[in-house]
C-alpha cells in the first residue's frame, strides 16, 4: 500500500513538473508574469516531493542513493531544480529556471522510462563506502553547476543575437546583460571545474585501494579528464588570453555536450564504471 501511494506521488511530480515547464515555456513566449509565478511554486512543490523521495530512498538503503544511472539522473535532476531555484531566488535571470529545467525534466524522463537495473544496484551495495558516496556526489554537484553555466551561455547567444540583429523588445529586457550572464556563466564554470578535480581525484584513490585492476585508459575514466581539460582550456582563455565574448560562449556550448557524451555514452562503454552503467 505504502509503495502504491509512493508511486502515485511520483506520478503526480511528474505531472506538476510538466506543468511547470509548460508554465514557463508560455511565460517565454508571451512574457506572462502570472504564468511564471504559478510555475515557479509548481517547481517548488515538485522539489519538495523529490526531497522527500531522496530521503525515503535514504531511509531504505541506508545511503546516499546516487551508485547507479537509475538513481544518478534522479539525483542529477534534484541538483538542477535546486540550483534553479536558489539562483532565482538570488540573481533574478528571467528564463534561467525555464532553460535549467527543461533540461531538468529531460533528465527525469530519462529516469522514468530507464530500467531499474536491480543487478547494478547489487553490486552497488558491495561496493559501497564513504569515499564513494563523496565521489559521486561531488562529480554529480559539478556537472549540476556546469549545466546551469551552459543554460546561462545558451542566454548570453541568445541576447547577443537579439542585439545583433537590432530586435528590440519585452524578451531582450528581461534576459539581462551579457556581461551579468558570462560572468555568472564562468563562476559557475569556476565551481563545477574545482568539484569536478577533487571528484576525480577521490574517484583515483578508491579506485586504487578497492579495484584489483584499475586502467586509466578505461572510457569512463579518460572520458571524465577529458570533460575537464576541455573546463580547463575555457578558464585558460577567460583568464589568461582574456577572451570573452560569443567565442567563449561557444567554446562553452561545446564543452558542454562534450560532458554529455561523458555522462552518457563513455559510462555505458566503461568497464572500470561496472556500478554505473
Amino acid at each position: 500500500m505504502l509503495d502504491m501511494s509512493v508511486t502515485r506521488l511520483y506520478e503526480l511530480t511528474i505531472i506538476l513538473y510538466a506543468s511547470s515547464v509548460l508554465l514557463y515555456f508560455i511565460d517565454f513566449l508571451q512574457h506572462n508574469r502570472k504564468a511564471n509565478r504559478v510555475a515557479f511554486w509548481l517547481l517548488s512543490i515538485v522539489w519538495l516531493l523529490q526531497s522527500t523521495f531522496l530521503v525515503i530512498q535514504m531511509i531504505k538503503t541506508g545511503r546516499l542513493p546516487i551508485l547507479t544511472v537509475f538513481e544518478g539522473l534522479y539525483f542529477y535532476a534534484w541538483v538542477l531544480i535546486s540550483l534553479s531555484l536558489v539562483i532565482n531566488r538570488l540573481l533574478k535571470v528571467d528564463f534561467l529556471v525555464f532553460f535549467t529545467n527543461l533540461l531538468g525534466f529531460f533528465i527525469m524522463a530519462l529516469h522514468t522510462f530507464a530500467p531499474a537495473q536491480h543487478e547494478s544496484a547489487v553490486v552497488a551495495q558491495q561496493l559501497v563506502s564513504e569515499l564513494l558516496i563523496i565521489h559521486i556526489t561531488m562529480a554529480l554537484l559539478s556537472y549540476g553547476a556546469l549545466t546551469v553555466s551552459f543554460v546561462l551561455t545558451v542566454l548570453y547567444v541568445i541576447q547577443y543575437n537579439l542585439l545583433k540583429q537590432k530586435k528590440w523588445g519585452k524578451r531582450l529586457l528581461r534576459i539581462n546583460d551579457l556581461s551579468k550572464l558570462e560572468h555568472v556563466a564562468y563562476l559557475f564554470v569556476v565551481h563545477g571545474v574545482a568539484t569536478l578535480l577533487l571528484a576525480l581525484l577521490l574517484g583515483i584513490i578508491w579506485a586504487y585501494v578497492k579495484v584489483p585492476h584499475f586502467q586509466w585508459y578505461d572510457a569512463k575514466v579518460t572520458g571524465s579528464f577529458t570533460v575537464l581539460a576541455v573546463y580547463c582550456v575555457y578558464l585558460y582563455l577567460r583568464v589568461s588570453l582574456n577572451v570573452h565574448g560569443k567565442k567563449l560562449a561557444l567554446w562553452n556550448i561545446a564543452a558542454f555536450f562534450v560532458l554529455l557524451i561523458n555522462f552518457f555514452l563513455f559510462g555505458s562503454l566503461s568497464r572500470f564504471h561496472f556500478w554505473y552503467s
